[in-house]
């Protein structure tokens, strides 16, 4: 059997990220909570969320406060896509 598929959604801000987590299938993603915006905290999240059997794939607003979260993530071998807000209909 595959591995399962979480989508996180990422509100990302200078002291504090929001997140909404969906699963394959779900059409309506739920509120996870606040997590601080450190790099510690980025990997409990990832720690919960995920796991052996589970990919996480992150989706965040491009500004200027993601970058570094971006760099993490991504370093850890998750996939992420970047939305630009003037795409956003």
């Amino acid at each position: 059997m595959g591995k399962s598929t979480k989508y996180v959604a990422l509100d990302i801000h200078r002291d504090s990220i929001t997140i909404a987590v969906a699963c394959a299938g779900q059409k309506t993603p739920r509120h996870y909570g606040a997590n601080p915006s450190t790099g510690e905290a980025l990997s409990k999240l990832c720690d919960k969320l995920g796991g052996p059997e589970r990919s996480l794939r992150f989706c965040y607003e491009a500004g200027p406060c993601g970058y570094g979260v971006y760099r993490q993530l991504r370093g850890m071998g998750h996939e992420w896509v970047v939305v630009a807000p003037s795409l956003i209909p």
